[in-house]
């Protein structure tokens, strides 16, 4: 029971987190946007850089990807809290059960690890080189949500019986 309801709990945190970041997003979009127009328009990256071509000046681009990385944040949210929500239901039901009950929490676990590696990481950090940036560079907040993403997700996808915990 303890394993069930930690799987429930982790994947709650990740929910609410997600959450947080999204609202932040919609409700004071002036923190992030920049963030956002600086890393497309890679203005701050090497200036010998040969990645330069790369960069996307457009505003409605800019806009755009800010929308889609604000619905990816609010879709994990909710994916990840319908997800614990089920699990706790489902926390005295069957093995069977329980492990149905973990669809949307890894749906919403799996989106949230994409959003952060691939959006973040692998799109901002690697194809408008983030990582060159000394003021526009979010890759470490980036790694460390999505590796405590896949973290929540590894441990929830374990069935609670091959937990040393139950035993």
């Amino acid at each position: 029971m303890i394993t069930r309801i930690s799987q429930s709990l982790l994947v709650l945190c990740m929910g609410v987190h997600a959450a947080l970041v999204a609202f932040g997003n919609v409700t004071d979009p002036g923190a992030n946007y920049p963030f956002v127009q600086h890393v497309m328009m890679m203005d701050t990256i090497f200036p010998g850089s040969g990645i330069h071509y790369r960069s996307i000046d457009a505003p409605l681009a800019h806009s755009a990807a800010f929308v889609l990385i604000i619905l990816a944040e609010a879709a994990t949210a909710v994916l990840c809290l319908a997800g614990a929500r089920q699990m706790l239901r489902a926390r005295r039901k069957t093995d069977q059960e329980f492990r149905a009950a973990k669809t949307r929490a890894i749906q919403g676990l799996t989106l949230g690890f994409v959003t952060w590696q691939f959006m973040f990481a692998s799109v901002g950090g690697e194809w408008f080189g983030m990582w060159m940036s000394h003021s526009w560079n979010g890759l470490e907040a980036a790694f460390r949500i999505a590796m405590t993403m896949l973290g929540v997700l590894i441990f929830t996808v374990l069935p609670a019986s091959a937990s040393a915990v139950e035993r």
